[in-house]
This record gives structure tokens, sequence and C-alpha cells, in this order.
């Protein structure tokens, strides 16, 4: 198994610790009937890993996207539906093993969501959340992963990102971290930006050597 050391893990959210596919796609389908449209061929390749605010720029850009993007994030907020979510395969183990301070997540999601579903699943709100709430520029710019690797103390270069989708790899690196893609939610020829892949959280280990977080994988069979 491959093995890197680092002093720092940051995780996207959607799709690598939480399993919300179905949500968003439910949400963006009907944003998208209300205002003329298509998910399958206009939304569903553009949202996965960027935020409301972003996508509505990039599918509608004659529509006002600060005010949609709020309004995404009502109606995802307002839905009890919240049984349509789940942690990942190993999300649970893995998380529950960090040390405090040596790792977060850093999401396209607004913090009630992202704060809300992680509760609801079981998972750990790290103290250095980063949403959409807290930066400028949303992912595929750097600025998520910029900001989480400053709320921990350390450099983007010293950080492994974990990652499942297209825009967030290219968040990553552009933010200089080493980048470690999930098979979750797209194929190794849209992550091909990342620097190693695998199936899933399930396979991954992280123990602590020194001040070294150690993190080995099982790869991805491309």
């Amino acid at each position: 198994m491959p093995e890197l050391r680092v002093d720092a893990l940051i995780f996207d959210m959607d799709g690598v610790v939480i399993d919300s596919g179905d949500m968003y796609a439910k949400h963006w389908r009907a944003w998208g009937q209300a205002h003329g449209i298509d998910y399958d061929t206009q939304i569903a390749h553009v949202h996965p890993g960027r935020p409301p605010l972003e996508t509505v720029r990039i599918v509608a850009p004659g529509l006002d996207a600060a005010a949609e993007s709020r309004a995404f994030n009502d109606a995802l907020e307002q839905d009890e539906g919240e049984d349509a979510i789940s942690a990942m395969p190993g999300a649970t183990e893995l998380l529950g093993s960090l040390p405090d301070g040596r790792w977060t997540i850093a999401t396209s999601a607004f913090r009630g969501v992202a704060e809300e579903w992680l509760r609801h699943v079981g998972l750990p709100v790290p103290a250095a959340l980063v949403t959409v709430d807290d930066i400028e520029h949303g992912k595929p710019a750097p600025d998520p992963y910029l900001r989480a690797a400053e709320l921990l103390g350390v450099v983007p270069a010293s950080c492994l990102v974990i990652e499942d989708a297209p825009a967030g790899v290219t968040a990553a690196k552009a933010a200089g971290a080493t980048v470690l893609s999930l098979r979750t939610t797209h194929g190794a020829a849209d992550l091909g930006e990342a620097d190693f892949g695998t199936a899933g959280l399930h396979t991954v280990n992280v123990s602590v050597h020194h001040d070294d977080l150690v993190i080995s994988w099982q790869p991805a069979g491309d």
C-alpha cells in the first residue's frame, strides 16, 4: 500500500464523508424545473464540488446568482428528508481516529447545512470547518483549501486533501496540496489532476508516527 506522511488532512464533505448525492440531485432538479433548465444535460455535470453560487453563474448567467444561491440553501435547510443522507463507508471510523487539530473539512455547502448534516449522520464537526460562508471564491478556486490550511496552522503543501469531484481536485491542486481522489462519484478520467486515487475512505488508514500523520490506502484499480 502507498504511504504518505503529512502534517494535516483536509476532507471535502459531500461524496467523501457524507453520501448526499440524492439530496443535491433532488434540489437541483427542482431548481432546474423552476427555471426551465434541464438537470441531466445542463446541471448534473456542473454542480458536483461547486458552491450553488458558482453553479448558477455557469448554468444560468442571466439570473441573480446570489439570490438563487440563498434560495437554494434555504430549501436545503428546510428539507426534513435527512434520512436521504448517510456517512460514507469508513468515514465514522476514520474521522473518529484522527487527533484533534490535525484535520478539518472544506466544503462547498453553507455552514448551517454542513453542521446539521454532519451531526445528523454522527460525524464530528471540526473546529476549523470551512464552508462557503468563510471564503470569497468557492471551488474550483483554491480559497477553501488555503483557508483550511491556515486555520490548521500548516502550509498547504504539507496537507493531504481527500476529494471526489473535479472542481475540488482543481481547487486543492491550485492551493498546493497533495490530493487523494475517491472514486465515489466520478471516474479516474474526471479526476486526472489528483496525485493518487482509491475507491473510498474505507480503504484509507491513518496512524501517528512522531509528529507525522502517516496515511496509507489501497490504490484504485483504474
